[in-house]
C-alpha cells in the first residue's frame, strides 16, 4: 500500500467515526427539519423509528378537580432538564405531569393539558400535533418543550440541533407578554423586565388582575414594541394566531376552577408570579370546571384590529402581507402550515419520515376547528 492510499485510508476512517459520533448523539427529541438528505440518512439510520399512535381520548372525568395533588408534587428543575417558552407546559413538567425533564410524547402532551388545565380534546390535539408537525423529531414521536442546543467539539461540525417549542417563527414567535423576541437572543427565558409590564396592565386595566380587559390592552401593546425595536418582527400565520390565543390562556387555565366567570375575574399577580416564573401551581389549585379552549382571542383582535405582516426593512416598517391567513381566512391557516410551514421544513421526505409526516398530518386536520368537511384536508406526501 503506498503512501498516500494509506493515507486517504486513514482519513476516510477518521471520516466515518466522526460522523458515527455526530449521528449517535443526536438526541433523539431533535426536530429534523432542515436536514439535508445525506444527513437524514445518517441520523434517521440512528433513530429508533416509532409508528405514532392514535391521539388519546377526551377525559373520562372533565370537571373541576384538585391538581395540585400528592401525584403531582412539584420539584425544583433539575441539571439537564428542559423548559421552554410556555409556562403552562413547564409547570406541568415540573409538577410530573409531564416527563420531568421536558421530553414527551404528544400523546403525553396532549393527556397533560387535559389532565392538569382541562383544556378541550380538540384545542389539545390541534396544538400539540402543529407544534410537533414544526418543532418535533417525527422519526422518534418527541418534542422538546423547551430549546434548541448544538454540539461542539465535532470536527467536522455537524448540524445544528434545533427544535423544541424555542425554535423561531414556527410555534414560538414575537411579541410574547414574558419572553422576549428571538432577535434579541432568547425567547424561553423568563423575562423580569416584561414581566412588569405584565404586572403593570394588570394592575392599571384589570384592578390587579390578568383578564380579559388587560389582555386586550397588553396584546396591543407588545404587538406595538415589537414593531418598533424588532427589525425582524414577523406576525405572520401561525403566530399572528398563537399570540392572541396565547393571551387567553392565563386567566382562563391559570385562575382556581372554582372561580366563576374566570375571564372577568382574572388571575392575580402572585399566582401569576408562580406560573410565568417558578413553573408552579399555586397551592390547593383546582383546574377549570369543564373542558376549554381559551375564549376572547377574537375579542381582543377585534379591540385593535392588526393585519397579519412584518417588518420589511428594519423597525417601523410593519407591511401586511396579503399571503398570510388572519380571522377572515380560517382555512388559510391549515393549508398554508401544511403546504408553506411544514412543506418547506420537509420538502421531499422519505421511509418513515414520510410516513410519519402524512399520518401526524392527518391527526392535526381532524383537530383543526371547524376544518373537517369545510376545509379541504391536503396531502403533500400524498396518502399512504
Amino acid at each position: 500500500m503506498t503512501l498516500n492510499s494509506t493515507f486517504l485510508s486513514l482519513f476516510a476512517l477518521i471520516s466515518l467515526l466522526s460522523s458515527l459520533s455526530a449521528t449517535s448523539s443526536f438526541p433523539s427529541y431533535s426536530s429534523l427539519a432542515g436536514l439535508s438528505e445525506r444527513e437524514l440518512d445518517e441520523v434517521v439510520a440512528w433513530l429508533p423509528q416509532v409508528l405514532p399512535p392514535s391521539p388519546p381520548p377526551p377525559l373520562k372525568f372533565n370537571g373541576t378537580k384538585l391538581v395540585n395533588d400528592r401525584d403531582h408534587p412539584w420539584k425544583p428543575i433539575r441539571k439537564g432538564d428542559i423548559r421552554g417558552p410556555c409556562p403552562g407546559l413547564n409547570t406541568l413538567a415540573s409538577h410530573g405531569y409531564l416527563p420531568r425533564d421536558g421530553v414527551a410524547t404528544p400523546s403525553q402532551i396532549i393527556e397533560a393539558v387535559q389532565e392538569g388545565f382541562n383544556m378541550a380534546s380538540a384545542t389539545a390535539r390541534f396544538a400539540t400535533y402543529a407544534a410537533h408537525l414544526v418543532d418535533g423529531n417525527l422519526v422518534t414521536d418527541l418534542l422538546s418543550i423547551g430549546g434548541k442546543t448544538r454540539r461542539t467539539g465535532v470536527d467536522p461540525p455537524p448540524p445544528a440541533i434545533v427544535g423544541g417549542l424555542n425554535t423561531h417563527s414556527v410555534f414560538e414567535g414575537d411579541s410574547s407578554m414574558t419572553r422576549g423576541d428571538d432577535f434579541f437572543g432568547d425567547n424561553h427565558s423568563f423575562n423580569q423586565t416584561l414581566f412588569d409590564q405584565f404586572v403593570e396592565y394588570s394592575n392599571k386595566y384589570g384592578g390587579g388582575f390578568y383578564n380579559l380587559a388587560t389582555a386586550t390592552e397588553l396584546r396591543h401593546r407588545r404587538i406595538q414594541e415589537s414593531i418598533a425595536t424588532n427589525p425582524q418582527f414577523d406576525f405572520t400565520s401561525p403566530r399572528f394566531f398563537t399570540a392572541f390565543a396565547e393571551s387567553t390562556f392565563p386567566y382562563t387555565f391559570f385562575v382556581d376552577g372554582r372561580i366563576s366567570d374566570r375571564a372577568t375575574a382574572g388571575l392575580d399577580m402572585t399566582n401569576a408570579t408562580l406560573f410565568f416564573r417558578d413553573s408552579k401551581y399555586p397551592l390547593d389549585f383546582w383546574r377549570p370546571p369543564a373542558p376549554t379552549g381559551g375564549t376572547g382571542a377574537l375579542q381582543i383582535f377585534s379591540a385593535y384590529p392588526v393585519a397579519a405582516g412584518r417588518n420589511v426593512d428594519g423597525v417601523n416598517t410593519f407591511t401586511p402581507d396579503p399571503t398570510s391567513a388572519d380571522f377572515s381566512n380560517i382555512c388559510l391557516l391549515y393549508t398554508n402550515f401544511v403546504n408553506k410551514t411544514v412543506k418547506g421544513l420537509y420538502p421531499n421526505p422519505t421511509g418513515v419520515l414520510r410516513r410519519n409526516l402524512i399520518i401526524n398530518l392527518g391527526y392535526f386536520y381532524n383537530a383543526f376547528p371547524g376544518g373537517v368537511g369545510e376545509c379541504p384536508e391536503q396531502f403533500p406526501y400524498g396518502t399512504l
